[in-house]
């Protein structure tokens, strides 16, 4: 009974996740010990498994991958793992590395004694994960409130475009809140550990993913917003995003899995699938067969009816023609590794992604459908989120990305007709608070830039929030603002107006009796003053305003 019931939590591991970033910077000189931990020393019961499976997943999937081969993050197999010994492991773990890795223990983020179980856990041989087909996407689809039981018009007077769609992260759920009033309109269940949401062009429907690989729409119209449609498309998954282009709006959605590797085409409204397709292939580079080339992050075209998708481990960007959704053109262009996020320029022609592996961005021309430019960032693990755009008073228009590995802003040049002497080139590397950063954002109606640091080795960092002044970046001189203490300062999004800067408070499940569960703190952007607060939520991270999504103002 024991043996099945340990088998039966390995398959369970693969169906929700992946594990945990570990090992030092690749360039880093590590002495191999040589004491290798015993069969005894490494054994975990059921109970410990199922425990470590839910911290693996929340905090290792990313970086190291299902098959724990690598990516951003170095290999985790036990050939690779049992060699740096119990004590060399326990130590990345809860310290972090000096290439980006955050010390888990050392954030609280884990306990003492769920590192030494993790320590454990990656020194065992990862089970075979299972597919996800067809068959099981088509049975696990759910169309709750058919297109025609839904409202013809919102039932309601509130701004539907300057609503936010809040992540509840920990909590599994999306909250609605009302830009204006900043009331919490409705909250609703959605996917594990949701990470990002995208609205329709029309910016009706709410499209969440979990990192369960659920996906969610919510329509914006009802009278209290909830879920109309839900899906899971595969067993991990970070990405999706809707048909933009002229004459498709709102007609089609698609999912990227992280596993299995694939991606699939579904219905705008309803979410039944249409195609499922994987992303097996070749590293752009060497030409090797990979297991794993995880969908990283899509984005719409506006000129093509193209989704942009960024295939991590093999280095490529693949432009998928929707068109005739049933049998999806698709052209691969070779990039870097390991792709990640990125965003568009201001013109929205340009995609900027991060290869946060080699510490570049490369730029993708959607318009020639074709790679214009690899940048070196100068920094280590650029992670831009969607990035920044604004017009520099010496460069131009120009994109920025901070980094997780290191404390600096690279800014890029964007304009290659008025500006092309500065295209493509880092025209500005500025200082900030700390490494541990995952976003920067701005808006076109603000004089200010917004960067935050939330895994920051520094506790006082977690919860602070840089700020710059566009018109004067060559001083690289910004001003700190203390957003809250306790939890992590992560996120700034813009209301529709672009006059109010939202930053969530993620805070822990467990402390939701202090009332340090989370919060959302609203900044007015002219001031850098505190506006408001709103309370009472459970481990908010990303918020998305409608408005600013539809359109891709970052």
């Amino acid at each position: 009974m024991r043996e099945c019931l340990m088998a039966f939590m390995l398959v369970v591991a693969f169906m929700a996740g992946s594990i945990q970033a570990i090992a030092e910077e690749a360039t880093e000189e590590v002495k191999v010990e040589s004491e290798v931990a015993s069969e005894t020393e490494i054994v975990l019961t059921p109970e410990e498994f199922e425990k470590c499976r839910v911290i693996y997943f929340d905090r290792c999937a990313g970086c190291h991958g299902v098959l724990r081969k690598g990516a951003t993050g170095p290999d985790l197999t036990p050939g690779k793992t049992k060699a740096k010994g119990t004590k060399k492991l326990r130590e990345f773990i809860w310290f972090g590395t000096g290439g980006g890795m955050p010390g888990w223990g050392k954030m609280g983020t884990i306990t003492a004694k769920d590192t030494d179980l993790l320590v454990k856990y990656i020194q065992n041989d990862p089970p075979v994960p299972p597919q996800w087909d067809m068959k099981n996407v088509k049975a696990s689809w759910k169309l709750l409130v058919p297109p025609e039981e839904r409202p013809t018009k919102p039932e309601h007077d509130r701004d539907v475009d300057n609503m936010f769609a809040v992540v509840l992260r920990d909590a599994g759920q999306i909250a609605i809140i009302d830009g204006d009033t900043k009331e919490v309109v409705s909250t609703v269940d959605s996917g594990y550990a949701v990470h990002i949401t995208r609205m329709s062009m029309s910016g009706r429907y709410v499209y969440s993913i979990g990192r369960d690989g659920k996906c969610t729409v919510i329509d914006l119209w009802m009278a209290k917003p909830d879920t109309v449609a839900e899906i899971r498309c595969s067993l991990d998954a970070r990405s999706v995003d809707v048909s933009k282009f002229k004459g498709f709006e709102d007609k089609y959605a698609v999912v990227g899995g992280y596993w299995p590797p694939q991606f699939v085409i579904l219905d705008g409204a309803t979410l039944e699938p249409i195609k499922i397709v994987s992303t097996l292939s070749y590293t752009y580079d060497t030409e090797e067969f990979h297991p794993e080339p995880r969908v990283a992050s899509i984005v719409a075209s506006h000129f093509a009816p193209e989704w942009v998708l960024n295939i991590k481990e093999t280095g490529q960007v693949w432009l998928v023609d929707y068109t005739d959704p049933n049998s999806p053109g698709i052209k691969m262009i070779e990039a870097e590794r390991f792709l990640h996020d990125g965003g568009w320029d201001s013109t929205k022609r340009y995609f900027l992604v991060a290869a946060n592996a080699r510490n570049k961005i490369a730029v993708i021309d959607a318009k020639e459908k074709k790679l214009v430019a690899l940048i070196d960032t100068g920094g280590i693990k650029p992670h831009p989120g969607r990035g920044a755009n604004w017009i520099d008073p010496e460069f131009g228009p120009v994109w920025a990305t901070g980094h997780i590995g290191d404390s600096v802003v690279s800014v890029i040049g964007t304009d290659p007709v008025n500006h092309p002497e500065h295209a493509w080139k880092v025209v500005r590397k500025i200082n900030s608070l700390s490494s541990g950063n995952l976003f920067i954002k701005t808006h076109p109606n603000s004089k200010w830039v917004w960067l935050d640091t939330p895994l920051s080795k520094k506790a006082k960092y977690r919860t602070t929030v840089a700020v710059y002044d566009k018109a004067n970046m060559a001083a690289g001189i910004f001003k700190e603002l203390k957003v809250a203490d306790y939890g992590k300062a992560v996120h700034m999004e813009y209301n529709k107006a672009g006059d109010e800067v939202w930053i969530s408070i993620w805070g822990n499940l467990g402390d939701a009796e202090k009332g340090q569960a989370g919060e959302i703190v609203v900044f007015d952007d002219k001031t850098l003053t505190e506006k408001a607060r709103i309370k009472g939520l459970l481990t908010p991270t990303g918020k998305f305003n409608v408005y600013n999504t539809v359109h891709d103002l970052y």
